[in-house]
């Protein structure tokens, strides 16, 4: 009786009163500039996965979300800009899609109590949450990206890459330059010879580049590239008859976008990842129906499946499973940006709760902890397949080398907090 009570008093309260505030998430988007060809898609998939909650579920916890989107062109300044004109508006989480815009934003969402998530990118030396609080880059970063495919490359050479040469092609950016400290590191552990070679923004011209690894010959080649960057790398290297199948991007370097314009001549390439490919997971089934054919697609619907898509609907489900966390630990329907880093860092992906959510071995299994913003550390291995115009997963996610890794992130981490006098906090 009590209980009953009870429900209709509050049942008379919420009919009473205002209705519940929406779970406000901002997307700082790019669908315009140079790099818009990446941009859009995972923008589509970000905006995507929070429709379908919306309508399927009636939003997370009995409370709608609401899609604040504003446009950055990829640009550092703008995107600065766009995170002072939205963060009012009761903003939960940032996911910027740039490693400038996410080392400007740093002290600011700390200062404002606003959590960030740079999923894959970003400050890689923020997976030590001890220093950096409202930072989080799980479920993998680029040192981790460094270790995996030097990992897969002793995997495929018996355990020993002493005397091998590999290359590295990067973006003359802060992104671009973020694994070469890692690679220095491991090429000294596994005996290999690194040779960087930087492309300017935005990489259309590599000549030069090319010509010198036709000359020094090496036997693999990594690339840290972004936009036309990559479709350009993939055409030189095809150029100069460079085996595809030694030729492994970054993540962002793997996308449908950097393949296709090369035709056959892109069969081969690899790329590495932190979740899976295609459509073949049920909860593609619920975003056709409730999403795309009832036409409230962020898109096109044309970019559904894509890596890119794929990566920003991954996005998605991350800050959707952290808002249930904070949600749960809370009590709030309702939560702040505060309850919002407490449920992001109590984060547990387990492969229980992906198969629930209709993504069964979509993402590789992890935890968030105060210590620990980065989640475990595991990369996988993906193929492009010319003829069927598909990527396949070909490496299960596994470990990297936290040895290495760890002590780069201690040494990093340490530097930024006695620059900006920050004490530990766990």
């Amino acid at each position: 009786m009590k209980l009953k009570l009870a429900t209709a008093a509050l049942s008379a309260l919420m009919a009473a009163g205002p209705a519940l505030a929406d779970l406000v998430i901002p997307d700082l988007s790019y669908r315009t500039g140079p790099y818009a060809a990446g941009g859009i898609p995972f923008s589509d998939g970000y905006n995507d996965y929070f429709t379908l909650l919306n309508e399927r579920d009636g939003g997370i916890g009995g409370v709608p979300i609401r899609m604040v989107e504003c446009e950055t062109g990829y640009n550092t300044e703008k995107g600065v800009e766009c995170y002072e004109a939205t963060k009012g508006e009761g903003a939960l989480v940032y996911q910027p899609l740039s490693t400038g815009i996410t080392y400007q934003l740093i002290p600011k969402v700390t200062a404002d109590d606003i959590p960030l998530h740079t999923m894959g990118y970003g400050r890689t030396s923020a997976k030590n949450g001890d220093v950096f609080s409202h930072t989080f880059n799980y479920p993998a970063n680029y040192w981790d990206g460094a270790s995996g495919a030097v990992n897969y490359l002793l995997e495929e050479n018996g355990g020993d890459l002493s005397g091998k040469k590999i290359a590295l092609v990067y973006h003359n950016s802060a992104y671009g330059k973020e694994p070469i400290r890692t690679l220095e590191e491991l090429s000294k552990k596994h005996g290999f010879e690194l040779v960087a070679l930087p492309v300017d923004h935005p990489g259309q011209e590599q000549k030069s580049q090319w010509l010198q690894i036709r000359r020094d010959r090496p036997d693999y080649v990594l690339m840290w590239g972004w936009g036309v960057m990559n479709q350009v790398a993939v055409q030189e290297a095809a150029n100069i008859r460079f085996p595809m199948e030694n030729f492994i991007g970054i993540w962002w370097s793997g996308s449908e976008n950097d393949v296709l314009p090369a035709g056959e001549a892109a069969n081969g390439y690899k790329a590495l990842t932190f979740h899976n490919v295609g459509t073949d997971f049920p909860v593609f089934d619920d975003l056709q129906k409730h999403v795309v054919d009832a036409g409230k697609a962020a898109g096109a619907g044309d970019q559904v499946g894509t890596v890119l898509y794929n990566r920003g609907l991954y996005a998605a489900v991350l800050a959707a499973e952290a808002i249930k966390k904070a949600q749960e630990i809370s009590g709030n329907a309702e939560i702040t940006p505060s309850e919002m880093r407490a449920g992001m860092e109590a984060l547990e992906m387990t492969e229980e709760k992906m198969a629930e959510l209709g993504l069964a071995n979509f993402g590789p299994t992890f935890s968030v902890s105060c210590e620990n913003h980065g989640g475990d550390a595991l990369v996988g291995v993906t193929q492009w397949d010319a003829a069927n115009k598909t990527w396949t997963l070909i490496s299960d996610f596994k470990q990297t080398d936290g040895e290495v890794i760890g002590a780069l992130i201690d040494e990093d981490s340490a530097a930024y907090a006695a620059e900006n006098n920050i004490e530990g906090r766990c």
